[in-house]
């Protein structure tokens, strides 16, 4: 009696059921696909420079060398130098001498700074140390502590040597002698 159930089909009009032809071949229906071809990759256009970027939780006891752009903004202990250009972000603590070619600061820096072209000291930067540059730019609310000598880098450095306190002494004494006159 089981055997009839198991070999019996399901009682269903012929005109709503339609049986494969073969149980076994899986039935397919048509569906519209279109392969789409990627478009082409557009390579990245080539860069002369490198930027590079060390973010504040990042802490460096020893030198640090770059050779084109590095964006800093944590702490170091040593000497940082390139031929390239560095920012000194607005959270970085910098203890020790700075040698590149160009250098913008926005955070601290406690050391001697030479560069070959152009200083920046951003406002509330600080800058504890000795400096020596081509050009020189310091915005209202920076804070510069040390002897500045700007000069092209072929000119002799003791013609050129200033220093800020010398250059404050000169302005009081030649005010207070013309109003003497």
């Amino acid at each position: 009696m089981l055997r009839k159930y198991i070999n019996k089909k399901p009682e269903v009009p012929e005109e709503s059921y339609a049986a494969p032809s073969n149980i076994y071949e899986p039935v397919y229906e048509e569906e519209a696909y279109t392969i789409q071809e990627p478009e082409p990759f557009d390579e990245p256009p080539i860069m002369d420079t490198t930027k590079n970027l060390l973010c504040s939780d990042v802490e460096i006891e020893g030198s640090l060398k770059f050779s084109e752009e590095l964006y800093f903004d944590g702490k170091i202990q040593g000497e940082i130098s390139s031929g390239g250009n560095l920012t000194v972000g607005e959270n970085a603590s910098i203890s020790g001498e700075i040698n590149t070619r160009s250098v913008t600061i926005y955070g601290r820096v406690e050391g001697n700074v030479t560069v070959a072209e152009r200083c920046e000291l951003k406002a509330n930067s600080e800058l504890v140390g000795d400096l020596k540059a081509a050009r020189l730019m310091i915005e209202e609310g920076a804070s510069f502590v040390g002897k500045s000598e700007v000069s092209s880098m072929s000119m002799a450095p003791s013609s050129s040597s200033v220093s800020a306190k010398s250059i404050i002494r000169e302005e009081t004494s030649s005010s207070s002698s013309k109003s003497s006159k």
